[in-house]
């Protein structure tokens, strides 16, 4: 057998961006507004983002139970969506543009371990949604993928290469199906 999870350093290809005191205060701010089913308003959420450094643009609606990793690493453009239950894995950037809608049960996940490797180290990469594209519900988006703007990507996809803009994608893999405007 080759895997050797010994050989793992979690210190190698991962930096978390902030200081373990902020990553606490982090995860109780999470409980309480974020994970909590309770619909706190959007507004007080796109606040807190803000002050552990997202960059939030204007009129963003977050639905209960949203689980962020790490703020410092998210950018959501203005009047964009974000459903119940989202997962946004953000190990790196995760970039999601104006307009877009992220729908219900979401998974936009910029952290992966490289399966060549025996001690199966990080391999990170960011993700960007460009602005007015939709991730269908129970969507999965992968490290180091760009959905293209105005792009649609159907429910319960698996989307693990880049997809361009303005068409639906669908399955697993996602591939472009058809134009989503003719």
């Amino acid at each position: 057998m080759r895997v050797n999870h010994q050989l793992f350093d979690p210190r190698k290809g991962f930096d978390r961006g902030r200081p373990a005191w902020v990553l606490a205060g982090w995860y109780l701010i999470k409980l309480l507004f974020f994970l909590s089913a309770f619909p706190w308003p959007s507004s007080w959420k796109t606040w807190i983002l803000r002050r552990f450094g997202a960059r939030i643009g204007t009129g963003v609606y977050f639905k209960p139970r949203i689980n962020i990793h790490f703020p410092w690493k998210l950018a959501i453009g203005d009047y964009s969506w974000i459903g119940e239950e989202v997962e946004i894995y953000n190990f790196e950037l995760v970039q999601i543009g104006a307009h877009c809608c992220i729908s219900q049960r979401a998974f936009l996940c910029a952290g992966n371990h490289d399966f060549r490797d025996p001690g199966m180290n990080y391999r990170h990469a960011p993700v960007t949604v460009e602005a007015g594209a939709w991730i269908g519900a129970c969507s999965f988006v992968g490290p180091g993928v760009t959905v293209g703007g105005e792009a649609v990507v159907t429910a319960g996809s698996v989307v693990s290469k880049s997809l361009p803009p303005a068409m639906v994608c669908s399955g697993n893999p996602c591939v472009p199906v058809r134009s989503r405007w003719k």
